[in-house]
């Protein structure tokens, strides 16, 4: 019966040798011949050999699978899958796929050599990757801060490509992996204080960082970032419209609440009136952007001191006026 099908001008059969002198023009006709015989393990199996030529490891592994499912026994299109998941990095599967055509096969010496190579390249890979979660993205900074209604967390990334970065929100933990611009992966997972709200979570990939803003569902004060709610109780943020300075950031601050916060911070360290209120002025100062920075000199020089901004947009664009508080009155010496 093989001898007839080989004469047959619609049923050719094809060697490896005919194969590798052409593999381009050997897919072509094997495809040709699956027209006539869709169910021929062997087609399948010689046009996976002619697609791993050809370095179209895809086609090959879809190849070599078919030819499996038409003939379980054929030793060469397991390895002939395994060469091929081998060349995609699939080792675990390339590894397996060996080991079944080995059974199939054990004179053939190909099998030993790839599981071996197999073997090794897994055994390198897990080597890395212990040795990177202890010296190497794991070094790499986060920092966070909180609004009334948002907890941001930055993450010190430079030039991290939007399609490289997958950052997934549940109601209690954050979880990021980004792939570095060094080809490495990048790895954080975050089990939040408290809960936030995923769908109204969102981030943003910049040039020097990537800013995750996650939604809190009422406006408490965060003591920290990770841990368990041991805290029976939990400050309110109570936000007062008319003490809130304008600001050029991308959020307003509550000034005056945090005034008082660093008031009874300052106690602790024995610091009172105008000790303590320069030490929060100074904080707000050497934090802020450099138009924070002249927003607040130029705010405070023309006022006289009665006025404070952080809005460079606002006071850059005018004098400003003295305006000093309800219950005093302002005298020019």
């Amino acid at each position: 019966m093989a001898a007839a099908a080989a004469l047959d001008p619609a049923c050719p059969r094809f060697s490896d040798g005919d194969v590798e002198q052409d593999p381009g023009a050997a897919t072509q006709k094997l495809t040709v011949a699956l027209e006539q015989k869709p169910d021929d393990a062997e087609y399948y199996c010689q046009r996976a050999y002619a697609h791993i030529l050809l370095q179209n490891y895809w086609d090959a592994v879809a190849d070599a699978k078919k030819s499996l499912e038409l003939n379980p026994n054929s030793a060469t299109a397991f390895l002939r899958k395994g060469i091929s998941e081998y060349h995609l990095k699939n080792y675990a599967l390339a590894l397996e796929s060996f080991k079944e055509g080995q059974k199939l096969d054990n004179v053939d010496t190909s099998f030993t050599i790839w599981i071996k190579r197999c073997e090794e390249t897994l055994n390198r890979s897990q080597t890395e990757m212990s040795t990177q979660q202890q010296t190497g993205p794991s070094k790499l900074k986060y920092d966070w801060y909180q609004t009334e209604s948002q907890v941001i967390v930055t993450l010190m990334i430079k030039n991290a490509q939007k399609d490289d970065v997958n950052i997934q929100f549940s109601e209690k933990e954050l979880n990021t992996l980004v792939r570095l611009p060094s080809g490495e992966d990048y790895n954080l997972k975050l089990v939040l204080l408290h809960s936030i709200v995923p769908e109204h979570s969102t981030f943003k990939v910049l040039s020097t960082k990537i800013e995750i803003k996650m939604k809190k569902p009422e406006a408490i004060r965060w003591e920290k970032l990770e841990g368990h709610e041991d805290s029976p109780k939990l400050k309110q943020y109570t936000p007062d419209s008319k003490h809130l300075y304008p600001s050029s950031s991308h959020y307003t601050r509550n000034w005056d609440k945090l005034v008082v916060e660093i008031k009874e911070e300052e106690k602790n360290e024995k610091l009172e009136g105008d000790a303590a209120l320069n030490k929060l002025f100074q904080q707000i100062y050497s934090d802020g952007t450099d138009e924070v920075k002249r927003a607040m000199n130029k705010s405070f020089m023309e006022s006289g001191g009665t006025v404070l901004s952080t809005n460079w947009s606002d006071v850059g664009k005018k004098k400003v006026e003295v305006n000093p508080p309800d219950d005093m009155e302002w005298k020019k010496f």
